[in-house]
């Protein structure tokens, strides 16, 4: 059947559902180059401010997972899962999560981003580990796959190419905060993965995407309603990030704070939410009859040091040296360290987590642009938690750089980001809720 591109758009100008057959030839031809931007431009907005009801979503993830390859892991014996979380400050949960999954027998295949904004990236926090190669061939990837049951690569050429393409379009359209085309984009790639079972970490506070809680539920509904679409079995959780998770905060720093946990260190937001999210993947793996299971399959494999080893072999499979996760101390420091005190005493009240990103990015643990080129050991370690009492003269942030002029803007956006309140504050709760 002939389309016309103008037909199309107008139809979802005027609020009317696309069919399966249209969304498939409007994503085709654009990745083919067969649509001009401006054309998917005006298809982008028609279905940003009209919407996309279930079936226009699925057809759109459909769309953009078929336009590339589906990694083809039927080979490897077991149940595939993978963890999905929407991002925000100090979120270094799949450095965890990954290694005691796998070292409970469940294949973890990630392919994970990059830094976006305030939001730290997966690849970029491996990376900072000297020689840690994220790039690898899918034949490769399956081959540290089949060998240790984890591994952890960026999105190759390969996979939704479409994805991509609109991405970068929406982008600099105007149109990044659809609940349908985040849909398609986080789905799109998971679904790639040759995944039968996904964990997702919806994040709902000032320091995440989603600030809403209605909206971060509205986001979890749509994914899971996708995964299901794909007879893939999803639980979701609605986790905080009101606060940064953990404290450490910038690539190193994070990836210090999470071999930590693996070794048994109690660090509780943290190791909270990783047992969390690493029950729900053991359990979708087959490899325990509850969550409940899962989380004390999880404890025991941090416990008897199991996850930890799992870690070590998934780093050097993916030529990383592992002298400085043996080492922590010894990794190379900043040339410059800040301290920033409490100049009063009374209770921790957070206003802008998002600011403590933006604090993190300024001293450069992150990208302002592209072309930038991140610093792995610069970052904050941000001590107190809300509703924390704070004497005067306690430690609030610890800020690390190597770019001396950043400290001064960087402690401004701390400074504005929370007060110490008279008043008693309330510790948020941490799990808002799990979805199956």
């Amino acid at each position: 059947m002939l389309m016309n591109t103008v037909n199309l758009i107008k139809k979802k100008r005027e609020g009317k559902a696309l069919s399966v057959e249209e969304i498939s030839f409007l994503v085709d031809a654009y990745t083919k180059k067969q649509i001009p931007d401006y054309q998917f431009s005006a298809f982008l907005m028609a279905g940003f401010l009209n919407g996309l009801n279930k079936k226009e979503t699925s057809a759109l993830t459909e769309a953009m997972l078929f336009s590339g390859i589906i990694i083809d892991l039927s080979d490897i014996p077991g149940k595939k899962v993978d963890k999905h979380s929407t991002g925000g400050v100090g979120d270094k949960t799949s450095l965890i999560i990954a290694p005691i999954v796998a070292a409970a027998g469940v294949n973890v295949p990630m392919i994970s981003g990059r830094g976006l904004g305030h939001s730290g990236g997966t690849l970029d926090k491996l990376e900072s580990i000297p020689g840690f190669k994220t790039n690898l061939s899918l034949a490769q990837y399956k081959k540290v796959l089949k060998k240790c049951q984890a591994v952890l690569i960026g999105q190759t050429k390969d996979v939704a190419p479409a994805d991509k393409l609109i991405y970068a379009l929406r982008d600099v359209t105007a149109t990044v905060e659809s609940i349908p085309y985040i849909t398609g984009s986080i789905m799109s790639k998971k679904l790639a993965e040759g995944i039968d079972g996904l964990v997702l970490d919806v994040k709902t506070g000032s320091g995440a995407f989603m600030k809403q809680t209605k909206d971060a539920k509205a986001l979890t509904q749509s994914l899971m309603d996708t995964a299901k679409s794909f007879n893939k079995e999803v639980i979701a959780f609605i986790t905080d990030m009101n606060q940064p998770l953990g404290t450490h905060i910038g690539n190193w720093l994070e990836v210090y704070e999470s071999v930590k946990i693996l070794q048994g260190e109690m660090i509780e937001d943290l190791y909270e939410v990783s047992i969390q999210l690493s029950g729900a993947m053991i359990y979708l793996g087959k490899k325990a009859k509850s969550i409940k299971e899962g989380i004390k399959i999880s404890q025991e494999l941090i416990q008897n040091g199991k996850a930890f080893e799992k870690f070590i072999e998934m780093v050097e499979l993916q030529n990383g040296n592992t002298f400085y996760i043996h080492n922590l101390d010894k990794y190379p420091k900043t040339k410059h360290r800040e301290v920033i005190t409490a100049s009063k005493s009374g209770f921790m009240k957070m206003h802008d987590n998002t600011l403590i990103g933006m604090a993190s990015l300024e001293l450069g643990a992150g990208r302002k642009t592209i072309k930038d080129i991140i610093d792995p050991a610069a970052g904050i370690i941000f001590h107190p938690k809300i509703g924390t009492k704070i004497k005067k003269g306690d430690v609030i942030a610890e800020l690390f750089t190597n770019n001396k002029p950043a400290i001064e803007t960087a402690k401004s956006m701390i400074s504005d980001s929370y007060e110490i309140s008279k008043k008693k504050v309330l510790p948020v709760k941490l799990i808002k809720t799990i979805i199956k």
